[in-house]
């Protein structure tokens, strides 16, 4: 292990490899309406079916209405308080002049540029290098259920 000498850090064990590998592929999945869906298990899957060994997975939502993010996956609780806070900072019916798909459709942009629609997670040994509590989640914010596409770039070994 390095440690810096101007301050109490330290880095893990540096492994140097060669990238060579790129994979691509396309996910589609149902959502039901304004929720958070793990898709951490179907990613992994995905991954151990290609191989991956050391490198990046890069995944991208294709829409304006949904979103990625990475956030605790051991209390569901989390995820309904997630919620509410953004129906707070972008409600429905607050008199948005964009509303060509209901009252949800200003409000599901808003949320989705305070989100993201991409991710990048480190893959090691064929695993997400993920913290403890950590999984990957595809934000639905529109109020009725959708068919969401993902795309999913793999870089590495």
């Amino acid at each position: 292990m390095l440690r810096s000498r101007a301050r109490d850090v330290s880095f893990d064990e540096t492994i140097e490899t060669t990238a060579a590998r790129l994979v691509q592929s396309g996910l589609s999945l149902p959502t039901r309406g304004e929720s958070f869906i793990d898709i951490t298990d179907e990613l992994q899957e995905w991954l151990r079916e290609t191989g991956a060994r050391s490198g990046l997975l890069c995944i991208f939502v294709r829409h304006t209405s949904a979103s990625l993010t990475i956030q605790e996956n051991a209390d569901p609780s989390v995820q309904t308080d997630l919620l509410t806070a953004l129906d707070r900072l972008a409600p429905q019916n607050a008199g948005w002049v964009h509303d060509t798909e209901g009252p949800d459709d200003m409000p599901a942009h808003i949320r989705t540029m305070l989100t993201d629609v991409s991710l990048t997670v480190p893959v090691e040994d064929g695993r997400f290098a993920l913290g403890t509590w950590q999984g990957v989640y595809l934000v639905e914010h529109r109020a009725r259920p959708h068919r969401r596409s993902l795309k999913l770039v793999y870089f590495g070994s």
